[in-house]
């Protein structure tokens, strides 16, 4: 919205990620008549019947302690297994709607860890690198995350449908 100077607030009142990301593609792509890819994404936690999930940039942005209430709630959860989740829209010329989704498994820490990323990096333990998020190097980041996963779906799905159909599918 910004390379285009398009300055609105698009409320996210969905009840899941998807229909938040469709709200805000949709409202984009009637003002503007142009392809729109729009996102969200949050962490569920399994302790925590999903929570913060679709409420996670609200409950972040309402609590600027939300890593160390999230650590509390989580005090006494013996399973701390938890997962990001991305679902990006992308709407073409025609209106037509497409899905894409990222999810990686991870841990809640038990403590805050690392200053790199954003968000609830700093607690979200990946396994498989034995660090958590905020720890982890942007580049190697971008290259694992739900967000990297959706995003490459994307482009795949772009490519296949740009060598299949050229520019008109834009």
């Amino acid at each position: 919205m910004e390379d285009i100077s398009l300055d609105i607030q698009i409320e996210e009142t969905g009840k899941t990620l998807l229909e938040n990301a469709l709200i805000k593609a949709k409202k984009v792509h009637e003002i503007t008549g142009m392809p729109v890819i729009s996102d969200d994404s949050g962490i569920f936690i399994e302790a925590l019947g999903g929570f913060p999930g679709v409420h996670s940039a609200e409950f972040q942005k309402g609590n600027p302690d939300y890593l160390e209430k999230i650590l509390e709630l989580m005090k006494d959860k013996e399973n701390r297994s938890a997962y990001f989740h991305c679902v990006i829209v992308f709407i073409n010329n025609n209106g037509e709607s497409h899905v894409f989704e990222g999810k990686v498994e991870g841990e809640i820490g038990f403590q805050i860890r690392g200053d790199k990323g954003f968000g609830y990096d700093p607690i979200f333990y990946y396994k498989p690198i034995g660090k958590t998020f905020g720890e982890i190097e942007m580049e190697v980041k971008n290259k694992i995350s739900h967000r990297a996963i959706a995003l490459k779906k994307l482009r795949d799905f772009l490519s296949l449908k740009f060598e299949d159909e050229g520019n008109k599918y834009f």
